[in-house]
């Protein structure tokens, strides 16, 4: 492992009656390409110290819904299957991961945790260093960045204006980071005595227990864990991957679909890459396709996160966006709307768009939506509401409520793009200003759109017993 993915927060005092080292699992859900899970099993090995994971969970994760906990718990319960073969102990607890970790740190000699990207996240891990720094000299304390490539402070210092400056950046720096070969083997197979509080084995019970928002149901066609992303990416090498430079048309269906499992971090986006090299070491994928997509995985995605990481009101309209496109909101502000939608009705598709109402479908019904219809649809809303900010409001809202990927990174940056960030000013008009604007003439200039929405229908009426969730 590149050691710079480990950011040393404390020293410890070794002690004669330290029992095991924790690795607290929340950002990176998965065993395989874990670098945080990899340096916490060498931290064990070295003092002959068996390994405990613990994963809390909490029931009011900020906007998370029962979409968004099955997927999770999903792959949760793969996990747990693959340490047990490990012979790695696995806790899982009905508790904020924040308050309930620090239970286990008294007889721990050291923790290792996933790093978090997002506010909230790394005020969690806050609180639990201050609480080892003030209660446990003996603990040492590291952080891993294991979900990204290149770590997000290595990769910048700063908040990049664009992929323009972030790229080459990441260029110099990614190599240095195909740093993974496999899990190292734990020495010390001591079943410790912690038990879970609740079983993995059925979801659909534990579920039905949470104090939850159930008002969206799971997907039925996305399921969680790293079996299932690594069958989707493999469908896609075989059968998608040489097309990609076309995966912008919506009616394809080109994308490989893992931004959902790198949310949860179900699957490494570093295996992801070199799954990609291996294809084309072997001629099984061509270069154009292969730097299409590592675009997106390494420059973009992690584009993103250095936006989170250092643009501090990434989610709040006030603060999420440049000066030029503030200005040219403010002026036109009142131009006259030509259609206006509240959000039930946005919600419930009924709008004169047959196209934003296919892809607000696929987006209520799946919990995905293709990425080129992600912008569309969040232009369409800008036009229909009538302020910007009940625009940003509302397109938060629903990505973060039915998206399984929203919540995320890549989310709010691409929520802000669509407001001017990393965007360049365009030819002035009404309502967007100097706002790049996108229409329905576009969709059916460039793509087969009506095939989509063929698509879509298809899925909802033949293909998807769900029950439309409750609005």
């Amino acid at each position: 492992m590149n050691t710079k993915r480990i950011i040393h927060l404390k020293n410890g005092k070794s002690e004669s009656n330290q029992k095991y080292v924790i690795y607290w699992m929340q950002q990176s859900q998965r065993v395989h390409y874990n670098h945080a899970l990899d340096h916490a099993i060498q931290l064990a090995n070295e003092k002959d110290l068996p390994l405990l994971v613990y994963f809390g969970l909490t029931p009011n994760y900020p906007e998370a819904n029962l979409r968004h906990y099955t997927f999770m718990l999903e792959g949760l319960k793969e996990v747990k299957d693959i340490l047990d073969k490990f012979y790695i102990n696995f806790v899982f607890k009905l508790e904020s991961p924040e308050k309930g970790v620090i239970k286990y740190l008294r007889d721990a000699y050291a923790l290792v945790m996933d790093y978090g990207y997002l506010r909230h996240q790394k005020l969690w891990r806050k609180e639990v260093l201050d609480y080892g720094i003030m209660n446990f000299d003996h603990l040492v304390i590291d952080m891993v960045d294991t979900d990204l490539i290149v770590p997000v402070k290595v990769a910048s210092d700063k908040a990049e204006y664009g992929a323009y400056t972030l790229r080459p950046k990441i260029k110099k720096l990614y190599l240095e980071f195909r740093d993974f070969s496999k899990i190292t083997t734990i020495n010390n197979k001591h079943k410790l005595s912690f038990e879970s509080d609740d079983d993995l084995s059925d979801i659909q019970k534990l579920t039905d227990k949470l104090d939850i928002d159930k008002s969206v149901a799971a997907s039925p066609m996305y399921h969680g864990g790293y079996i299932e992303a690594s069958k989707l990416f493999f469908d896609f090498l075989e059968n998608k991957a040489n097309d990609y430079i076309n995966s912008n048309d919506p009616s394809l269906g080109l994308t490989s679909k893992m931004s959902m499992y790198l949310h949860f971090g179900q699957i490494s986006a570093l295996e992801i890459m070199d799954r990609m090299f291996l294809a084309i070491n072997h001629g099984h994928l061509d270069g154009a396709s292969f730097d299409a997509y590592i675009e997106q995985l390494l420059v973009r995605r992690e584009l993103a996160f250095n936006y989170v990481t250092y643009q501090k009101g990434y989610d709040q309209f006030e603060t999420m966006t440049e000066p030029w496109a503030y200005m040219t909101m403010n002026e036109h502000e009142f131009d006259k709307r030509e259609y206006l939608y509240t959000e039930k009705q946005l919600e419930h598709y009924e709008t004169h768009d047959i196209y934003f109402n296919a892809a607000m479908k696929e987006m209520v019904y799946t919990g995905y939506m293709h990425n080129y219809m992600r912008m569309y649809w969040a232009k369409k809303i800008i036009e229909w509401m009538p302020t910007y900010k009940d625009a940003y409001n509302t397109i938060k809202y629903l990505n973060n409520k039915y998206f399984i990927d929203g919540r995320d990174p890549n989310s709010y940056t691409g929520i802000a793009w669509c407001f001017g960030k990393h965007d360049r000013a365009w030819t002035e008009r009404s309502v967007f200003g100097k706002l790049r604007y996108m229409n329905a003439k576009g969709l059916e200039r460039k793509f087969n759109i009506e095939r989509y929405v063929n698509d879509i229908e298809n899925i909802v009426n033949n293909k998807n017993p769900i029950v439309k969730s409750k609005i």
